[in-house]
This record gives structure tokens, C-alpha cells and sequence, in this order.
């Protein structure tokens, strides 16, 4: 039976979890020999491809690979890279599509977001163009939760569950100081369009916390939102907001826009915090602090929900699988099939009904005001961020692991595009 090698690769910002889903990959592989030779993995994402900068992970210990699932980041590096040149016939995908050739890769496993699973569905297209046969199979990877078809994505959960820990945390210490110091705290979360991760700060509100949130899906109306704020300040003494950098004005600008932009054309965004903060003390003179959440949202693998990296190793090992199985051109989901008690089961989706749709927060998961979650949300948000699974301890710091990452011999020529 003939058999190829396998390409895994990372995109875009990594999370708690993503590594967990590079151990299902990697530990089905080595179960399935008589289909797949290597598991190599691109250096830096997508680019190790072009530059044909290739990880033999044949190299690495069993141990360190299942090591993988308790190791936040992205062990093999990640990039934020658009592919170029599909349409005119050269270019970036047709070099991919050296590579594979030269490297005997039959099997691509593309572990990202919505614009990973662009790409890879484009490259199962070129390969049949190409008459070089691909199996390209894209693993669910986003913080933001705004992939389509697929009840949730691996990093979400593990976020939600790190924003829901640490605002409740940082609210009880303004309660306790409100009377003489800080009365307004300002969190931001990442979120671009789709408020999913700033709708997990709603949870707060069940144990007392008078939170108040500013989602992308809903204007911001600032005489609204100041009234909203005074009237909790003057009833609990104190209030916590939670803004996604996507919030914005009325006239659709994003209120933490920094005139930049990266690759995929997405405005660089950061900085609503202070925005919203100094918003509140200019109008009702409360005094605040503020925080962004930023990196340390999407690492905190020390706090990861066990649902969310179950489901990252799942499907992993789910893509391999339908590889295996012949499937080309897919995404494994998560189709849930209960809220209480909890189940789920693994699903698949067509990538050309996956690439380039954004799925947002139902209207009906969002409060009547526009400032809070409903019970409908709630119910869909807890079984996300259930359970502990802490990574091994030593001399008060967690043990991650750090591979050795050891390169295949090149054998095309640099790639010049």
C-alpha cells in the first residue's frame, strides 16, 4: 500500500490549546503507518512551507509529544501570512504545491481560522488543478469563536474560562476598595466582529458583579452606556466593564482603530480600555483602572477550561482520521447535542461552506439593553469552560514542553517570490 508524508501547519495568533490539536494530529499519524510516513510541520506556519523550512517530528519522543497537549503557543511557530498568486496561475500556492511534491506530502493539515480555512480550501482546489493529489484538511483554531458550522473552536473555551476568572478576581478587589479608591474597572478582551469572548465576562454577573458589556455587535451609544454605568456605580458602589476591541461608534469605526493594518487587510485594533475608561471620568468623574487582556488571554494554558483541550485533541485526531478515511477539503466540528447535561459529538463540514463566514453572537444571546447575556448564553457558555487541566508543576512554575524542532534536508531551490 502506498503511503505519503504529512504536512501540519499553525496560523494566525495561537491560544491555550492549539498544541493540543497538534498532539491528535501527530499521535493518530504514528497509529496510521500504513498511510502516513512523516508528520513534517512548517516552521513559523505556512511560511516554513514556502520557504521549504520543514520540522521532521519523527525526531521527537513520544513523551514530548504528548507533552504538547499541557504547552501553550504555538510549538512549531505561527505567522499571519496570506497566500498569493492562485489566480493568475504562479506565485505562493503553486510554490506550496512544489514543496509537497518534493517532500512527497500528500496529507495538509492546516490548524487555524477562518482565513487558514480559505487557504486550505484553495489548495485542495489547485492541487486537483494541478493534477498533484492533496488531502487538505483544515483543524478549527480560534479564540474568537467565529468559525461557522461548528457549535465551538478549539482556544475559545480556555479564553472564556481565563476572562471569567481573572475580571471576577480583579472585580472583587475594586468592591473591596471602591469606597475610598478605584469605582470603575475597564477590561479589554480581543474580539474583532463576533463579541463571544467579552460575552463570557456575563457570567460575573451571577456572583454579585455588577458588569456592564460593550459587544461589536452592538453600537456603542455613549449617553446609553454612561447611564448604564452611573446607575450601577450609585447602586453596588462600583462596576465592571468589559469591552471587545471591536466596539464601535455609530459610524462604524472601531473605537480602538490604529489607522494600521496586517496582511489579511484587518485593522490592527487595541486600545478601547483607556478609551472607555476615560470616557466614564470625563463625564461622571468616577475613578477607575483599566487593563487589556491581550496576550495573556489566549497563553493562560495554567487556566485552561478541560473541555476546551479535550476538544482541541479531538479534533486533531479527527482530521487525521477523515484523511484517512479519504475525506478532502473538510473541517471537523463540534455539533453539540445537550446542554445538561453536556455532550457533543464530532461533526465534519465542507470547507468551501467555511472559508471567509464569520459567525456572530445570536441576537437572543445578548440582553434586551444590549449590556449583558442571557440565560440562553449562559447556558451555551458553561459547559465551555468546565474543568481544570493543569500542566505539571516544578519549583512553582509549569513544565512545558520545548521540542527540538530538527529540520528536513532542502532540496528546491529558495524560493524567490
Amino acid at each position: 500500500m502506498t503511503k505519503s508524508n504529512a504536512f501540519y501547519a499553525q496560523s494566525g495568533g495561537v491560544t491555550a490549546v492549539i498544541n493540543a490539536s497538534a498532539c491528535g494530529v501527530i499521535e493518530t499519524a504514528r497509529k496510521h503507518t500504513e498511510k502516513i510516513n512523516k508528520v513534517y510541520a512548517g516552521r513559523n506556519g505556512i511560511v516554513g512551507a514556502l520557504n521549504e523550512d520543514l520540522i521532521d517530528t519523527s525526531h521527537e519522543s513520544a513523551e514530548d509529544i504528548a507533552a504538547l497537549r499541557y504547552t501553550p503557543s504555538g510549538a512549531f511557530g505561527s505567522c499571519r501570512h496570506k497566500l498569493t498568486g492562485m489566480l493568475d496561475g504562479g506565485g505562493e500556492f503553486e510554490r506550496l504545491i512544489e514543496v509537497f511534491k518534493a517532500h512527497d506530502i500528500g496529507y495538509f493539515f492546516y490548524n487555524g481560522g477562518g482565513d487558514s480555512a480559505d487557504t486550505c480550501f484553495k489548495v485542495s482546489q489547485l492541487s486537483a488543478r494541478l493534477g498533484y493529489p492533496i488531502q487538505a484538511i483544515h483543524v478549527p483554531k480560534t479564540i474568537d469563536n467565529d468559525l461557522p458550522l461548528t457549535d465551538c473552536c478549539p482556544g475559545f473555551g480556555s479564553v472564556a474560562k481565563y476572562i471569567a476568572v481573572s475580571t471576577l478576581e480583579a472585580s472583587f478587589d475594586v468592591k473591596s476598595m471602591c469606597k475610598t479608591s478605584t469605582q470603575i474597572f475597564v477590561i479589554e478582551v480581543m474580539g474583532r466582529h463576533a463579541g463571544w469572548i467579552a460575552a463570557a465576562g456575563g457570567l460575573l454577573s451571577d456572583h454579585g458583579i455588577p458588569v456592564v458589556i460593550l459587544f461589536p455587535e452592538v453600537e456603542f451609544i455613549q449617553e446609553k452606556f454612561l447611564a448604564k454605568v452611573d446607575a450601577n456605580v450609585k447602586k453596588f458602589g462600583f462596576c465592571t466593564v468589559v469591552v471587545s476591541e471591536g466596539c464601535r461608534h455609530p459610524n462604524g469605526r472601531f473605537m480602538a482603530e490604529q489607522g494600521t493594518k496586517d496582511a489579511f487587510g484587518h485593522a490592527h485594533l487595541g486600545g478601547a480600555a483607556p478609551v472607555v475608561a476615560h470616557i466614564i471620568r470625563d463625564a461622571l468623574g468616577y475613578r477607575f483602572h483599566w487593563a487589556v487582556a491581550n496576550y495573556l488571554q489566549r497563553a493562560a494554558r495554567h487556566i485552561a477550561s478541560r473541555t476546551d483541550a479535550e476538544q482541541a485533541y479531538e479534533l486533531g485526531q479527527a482530521a487525521v482520521e477523515l484523511a484517512i478515511a479519504g475525506h478532502n477539503s473538510v473541517m471537523p466540528t463540534i455539533e453539540r447535542i445537550s446542554d445538561e447535561p453536556y455532550k457533543y459529538r464530532i461533526g465534519m463540514a465542507d470547507l468551501k461552506d467555511v472559508a471567509n463566514i464569520e459567525k456572530f453572537m445570536p441576537k437572543d444571546f445578548i440582553s434586551e439593553d444590549g449590556f449583558g447575556i442571557t440565560d440562553k448564553c449562559k447556558r451555551y457558555l458553561m459547559p465551555l469552560i468546565q474543568g481544570e487541566d493543569y500542566p505539571q508543576y516544578a519549583n512553582g512554575l509549569p513544565q512545558y514542553v520545548i521540542l527540538k524542532n530538527i529540520s528536513v534536508p532542502k532540496k528546491l531551490d529558495a524560493f524567490k517570490g
